[in-house]
Formats: C-alpha cells, sequence, structure tokens
C-alpha cells in the first residue's frame, strides 16, 4: 500500500484443531490475502490434547506471515476477531500453563473439544436433570465444559476462544461460548436483570444452583469471576 494514509485493513484469526489461519481483509470484506501455521496435537484413546503455547505460536506465525505476503503493515490493522475450538485450556493463577495430561507433561494444557475423558462426569451431571439442561438439548456431552472442568476441578480454566483475551488484554468473554459450552443462559441479556430470591429460569445468566449441585459452586463465588462476571452494559 502506498500513497497517503494507509487503506484500513481488518485481521481475521480462526484457530482450527490442526491449524491457525490468519486472513487480512479491506473495508469492503475482500481477503486481501491469508496464511496458516500447523499445531500440534497429542491422542491417546480418549484424550486428546495441545499446548496454548504452542497454539499462542501458530497464531503469531500465520499472522506474521499473511502481513508479509500483502505487504500489510501492522499499524494498517485496525480490528481483529478470533474464532477458535472450545477446547478447554488450563492455566494457574498467573495464567501459566497447567498440564491435564496423565504424562504430566507441562506443555499439554488443552483438553481438545473432541476429547472424551469426561463421559462419567457427563452423566453426573445430566443425573442432577436440572433446568439448565433444557437449554443445552436436554443434557450435557463430554465436549461441553462443565464435565471437562468437573473431571480436572482443580485448575483454572478457560476456552479456547477466550484465551486469546491475551491478544488485547481484554478479557470480557465470548458470549457465545459461555452460551453454547458453558451452560450460560444467554436470554438474560434480553432482559433486564431484575433482582429475585426465587430460581427464575428466564432471568438467570448463570444458574449458581446447578454448578452447586454437580460440585462446582466454587466457580460463582465472587460474581462468578472464575468463570465470567455479570455484565449488562
Amino acid at each position: 500500500m502506498s500513497g497517503g494514509a494507509a487503506a484500513p485493513v481488518f485481521l481475521g484469526v480462526d484457530v482450527g484443531t490442526g491449524s491457525a489461519r490468519a486472513g487480512l481483509f479491506d473495508d469492503k470484506g475482500k481477503l486481501l490475502g491469508s496464511a496458516s501455521s500447523p499445531i500440534q496435537i497429542w491422542k491417546e484413546k480418549d484424550c486428546i490434547e495441545q499446548s496454548s503455547t504452542d497454539i499462542w505460536h501458530a497464531v503469531c506465525a500465520a499472522v506474521k506471515s499473511a502481513c508479509s505476503l500483502t505487504n500489510v503493515a501492522p499499524e494498517a490493522v485496525v480490528g481483529l476477531g478470533f474464532a477458535a475450538t472450545c477446547s478447554l485450556v488450563a492455566v494457574d493463577a498467573d495464567s501459566s500453563p497447567v498440564s491435564v495430561s496423565w504424562s504430566g507433561d507441562t506443555r499439554r494444557n488443552i483438553i481438545v473439544w473432541m476429547d472424551h475423558r469426561a463421559v462419567n462426569q457427563a452423566e453426573r451431571i445430566n443425573a442432577c436433570n436440572s433446568p439448565v439442561l433444557q437449554y443445552c438439548g436436554g443434557g450435557v456431552s463430554p465436549e461441553m465444559q462443565a464435565p471437562k472442568k468437573l473431571q480436572i476441578a482443580f485448575h483454572d480454566v478457560l476456552c479456547c476462544g477466550d484465551f486469546f483475551c491475551r491478544a488485547t488484554g481484554d478479557d470480557t468473554r465470548s458470549l457465545c461460548t459461555t452460551v453454547c459450552k458453558w451452560t450460560y443462559l444467554g436470554h438474560a441479556h434480553m432482559e433486564q436483570w431484575r433482582e429475585s430470591d426465587s430460581r427464575d429460569m428466564e432471568a438467570c445468566g448463570w444458574d449458581n444452583v446447578f454448578w452447586e449441585e454437580i460440585g462446582l459452586g466454587d466457580l460463582v463465588k465472587g460474581n462468578s469471576a472464575k468463570i465470567g462476571e455479570y455484565s449488562f452494559e
């Protein structure tokens, strides 16, 4: 790009199971160019794991390659968006990787979306017959985050999509992620929040009783700070 101020460019990053892809677009939505970088994966029967460090490096490599191929300067990028698998990322209080692998390999801190180690935990959650389950097809699957979290209850976790808050420093969680995989009742955002002592399934976002019933009540303490505080702004 030459002659005066650079035209605005938008960056889209798609983190799939096997690779990270980056695409650059103009303000009309035209694809200017793209690049990809592979992601390592470990498979052992029902256990499928990845590394958040490896994924971040793959994202950075794909973005740099896309910018190089299109001759787009970083300062020309005025907006960015991420899409990622709904895998579970385990971190400590300092956001450093914590192993989820039986091997103890500290690189392997992601339970991939298609991992099925949490079958028993999913069955246990579904046995509660919580009214929350009516909003996720009548029951959770081992690929959702509540059973995965229950299986590794001693770690702090993020969804892979939310992990990319490190790109901006803004840790606001994705409503799509929390509704689809975490049982957040997103229809609460469609009406004004109202105080109630009853368990109003049409009003609540996180249903505290559900998390307490399945043994993860700690996640909703402190206004659900560990999994996403309420905000209706």
